[in-house]
């Protein structure tokens, strides 16, 4: 039996995708649904769902998604729509451009972060009052 939390999950992330310990992977994955990574990719990750970066899991290359959970270790651009969560464990180096981004004690992080809204092309008008003010 099905319960009714577990029929939300999958409505809202589509299909549940593993990779498991022990294995290499070299390529290229996208997916609509969950991705969880407990061995080894390299290449890249386009998932519309979430990507989840187990203990033993292991990322090279970029990773494009709506949040992620890294417990792992990644070295990869990651473009993060929602929530980007680094566990203690996390061993994060790259690039990376999310919403939020939630960070434990003793999890990693080496490389650049922009965080937060789109930034706004600033008006004619705004741009002038800016001149002025300067001025």
């Amino acid at each position: 039996m099905i319960s009714k939390s577990n029929k939300n999950q999958d409505n809202e992330f589509g299909a549940h995708n593993q990779i498991a310990k022990g294995t290499h992977i070299q390529g290229d994955i996208k997916t609509e649904g969950v991705l969880r990574v407990d061995g080894t990719l390299i290449g890249s990750v386009e998932s519309t769902g979430k990507v989840v970066v187990g203990p033993t899991g292991r990322i090279e290359g970029s990773i494009s998604c709506t949040s992620a959970n890294v417990s792992g270790e990644v070295k990869a651009k990651l473009i993060v729509k929602d929530l980007l969560q680094l566990q203690a464990s996390a061993k994060l180096h790259g690039e990376i451009t999310v919403g939020k981004l939630a960070i434990e004690p003793g999890a990693t992080f080496t490389g650049t972060c922009s965080m937060g809204g789109v930034v706004k092309e600033l008006s004619r008008d705004e741009r002038k009052g800016l001149e002025e003010k300067t001025a």
